[in-house]
């Protein structure tokens, strides 16, 4: 199954596969192996990031890498051609090496990709070509890192040396032309500095223009010819693209308020003996607090649910997968505990600390971080009491936990200062009535001023 690629004799293009779970694509992050590299069947060769996680491809073919497709920062389809490995002797005649031979025997498998290429989706997806060079002419690092250089050529203008997607990109977002650009890197190569320059002296020159003009020899005046098309843009802003987890979780959180019909009670409750379980027991408060969803969600099951809007049906859940929110420097993830109604509190906690510590590395997997029935939103981390959050669609409820104060409280008939909570339930309305879910806060609550409470369902 040998291809022909921009003169590469019998490379194989290695397709993003299909990572699961509906994900349509995903952003190179760093490249692992460079053109002419030797690589292995089943060597990691690029991390992705997608909607859900960072993840490192496997190669499934063995051979030397004849080509890389895409920059990091660049978004890649799934189909679409990532690698092409060609035989270990880049310039032989022969169809297949014995290093090739070893493709089909791959062992390493992702989610929704075997160990041969899917001949329908490598014919479907577009023909992309080669941004990190060729098998003859390894690619050369340029000033800014990036080693992917295109030309693009108007009419009547001589061609413009443009590094990667990001660059033509920047110059998009600020409508600058590449031709009327200055490129400071070798051969006239055009690189991000450039543009930035370019963007800057293009606010200079049109706050210029509209406070001053310019003058024509003689004293006549004349208006102001920019070097450049002037940006849309006001340099002064930042725009964050909404890539990766931050599209995933803005997608998930505009369905969750605009497809779901949500309401929110709340209750303070006396945190004391709770407090002094964790001490008793040694373990972390969110273990306990899970437990306590757990118990809540077998005494009210109409909250283990999501409603099918299609079917016009309300589709109960047997198991419980918790979800919790998790803070990251990749933004908010939600990790889910599978069947945790069936951990202990300390197999809960156990749970809750290992997905914690993977989402903050970046290495956890799309399944992950999908597939939550409820989800346990402990916002009191971040000092706060209390507040409104949206659903985690399709999921009908959530628990929310403000920050544990001292305050004071009425405690056996006397004034005392207690450590107090709010607690909170966003829930779905067309699951239950204001009683149902009224009943399931309460719940909590007890169990949170009388954790012995929980010994009853045990």
């Amino acid at each position: 199954m040998g291809e022909r690629v921009d003169g590469m004799t019998q490379a194989r293009e290695f397709p993003l596969p299909d990572l699961g779970e509906g994900l349509t694509g995903a952003e190179i992050v760093r490249w692992l192996v460079e053109v002419g590299d030797m690589v292995t069947v089943d060597q990691p060769v690029v991390e992705v990031e997608t909607a859900k996680a960072s993840v490192e491809l496997p190669c499934p073919y063995a051979g030397r890498v004849a080509a890389r497709y895409g920059a990091p920062g660049e978004e890649i389809p799934v189909g679409a051609p990532l690698l092409a490995v060609g035989p270990p002797d880049d310039g032989g005649d022969r169809t297949r090496s014995d290093a090739m031979a070893q493709a089909d025997g791959s062992g390493r498998v992702l989610v929704g990709y075997g160990t041969t290429t899917n001949t329908t989706t490598a014919t479907a997806s577009r023909r992309r070509r080669p941004t990190h060079g060729t098998a003859t002419a390894p690619d050369s690092p340029a000033p800014d890192g990036s080693t992917a250089t295109a030309r693009t050529t108007r009419p009547g203008t001589d061609p413009v040396p443009v590094i990667s997607p990001l660059v033509r990109r920047l110059a998009r977002e600020h409508e600058l032309a590449l031709q009327d650009i200055t490129g400071s890197g070798p051969n006239g190569l055009v690189l991000r500095a450039d543009v930035e320059r370019a963007v800057r002296a293009a606010g200079a020159a049109r706050r210029d223009g509209e406070g001053h003009g310019s003058h024509a020899p003689g004293g006549a005046r004349r208006p102001r010819t920019p070097l450049i098309r002037p940006t849309a843009t006001p340099a002064e802003e930042t725009r964050v693209p909404l890539r990766g987890a931050l599209a995933a979780m803005a997608d998930k959180l505009t369905r969750g308020r605009t497809e779901i019909p949500d309401a929110t009670c709340w209750v303070d409750a006396d945190a004391t003996a709770l407090m002094a379980a964790r001490h008793r027991t040694g373990l972390p408060l969110l273990a306990l607090l899970a437990r306590i969803c757990v118990g809540a969600l077998a005494r009210h099951p109409e909250l283990n649910a999501t409603v099918d809007t299609e079917a016009r049906e309300i589709v109960r859940l047997s198991a419980v997968h918790l979800g919790f929110a998790a803070h990251t420097d990749r933004g908010l993830l939600v990790p889910v505990v599978r069947d945790a109604h069936t951990l202990t509190a300390r197999r809960l906690g156990e749970e809750l600390a290992r997905l914690a510590t993977e989402a903050r590395a970046g290495s956890l997997t799309p399944a992950d971080l999908t597939g939550g029935t409820f989800t346990l939103n402990n916002y009191g981390v971040f000092g706060v009491d209390g507040a409104t959050p949206i659903l985690n669609h399709p999921e009908g409820a959530m628990l929310g936990v403000g920050r544990i104060v001292r305050k004071p409280w009425c405690h056996e008939g006397e004034l005392a200062l207690r450590d107090v909570v709010q607690l909170s339930l966003t829930f779905d309305h067309r699951l239950c009535d204001g009683g149902t879910a009224g009943g399931f806060l309460r719940y909590v609550a007890d169990c949170v001023e009388q954790p012995i409470t929980l010994l009853a369902d045990v």
